[in-house]
């Protein structure tokens, strides 16, 4: 999924950027874009929020938005016309990672758990997570195993036991049929 590949990103001052959405296309003629919200909480992505476009990462700022389910129809601030805002069309725009609101305990961003080692109960590396998809029901981890090859594991309570941020672990419980 795009997201999980321009998820984390990091500016040449040491800025880390998370992914916020994605630009479709220009909407009319005042410079307003079609944009795809690429997070749980696009409720987030009001007027006069700062974010930043590309991967130049260029600071603007939301003038406006209105819904046009499922996307958003964003105006910014620097942006007049459609002429200008067609250079935009298919961008990410992301918001830096210090800016995000802490989730109550026991969620996570993505960025938090990409790259994390996955383990047994036992403590053995199975690997680490390459990739979360959301397939509606609930998300799958993709998990880049120790040889090289890649396995789903369905995050619910009964698999997933435990995450630690600190540790930099997640700990799971195979599935029966799960061979290590």
């Amino acid at each position: 999924m795009e997201y999980n590949v321009e998820a984390d990103s990091s500016f040449q001052d040491g800025s880390v950027f998370v992914c916020i959405g994605k630009i479709h296309r220009s909407h009319g003629i005042h410079g307003e874009v079609v944009f795809r919200p690429l997070t749980d909480f696009p409720e987030r992505i009001q007027a006069g929020k700062t974010v930043f476009i590309g991967r130049e990462y260029k600071e603007s700022k939301i003038q406006q938005v209105r819904q046009k389910p499922p996307f958003l129809l964003i105006k910014f601030l620097q942006y007049h016309n459609e002429t200008e805002v067609s250079a935009l069309v298919n961008t990410f725009v992301y918001v830096r990672k210090e800016s995000l609101p802490e989730l109550p305990e026991g969620e996570y961003y993505f960025h938090q758990l990409i790259g994390l080692d996955v383990v047994n109960e036992q403590d053995d590396l199975i690997g680490k997570l390459k990739e979360i998809l959301e397939t509606g029901a609930n998300d799958v981890y993709v998990i880049e195993k120790t040889d090289g090859s890649e396995e789903l594991i369905a995050a619910i309570p009964q698999v997933v036991v435990k995450i630690d941020l600190t540790a930099q672990k997640i700990i799971i419980r195979p599935p029966d049929w799960y061979e290590t």
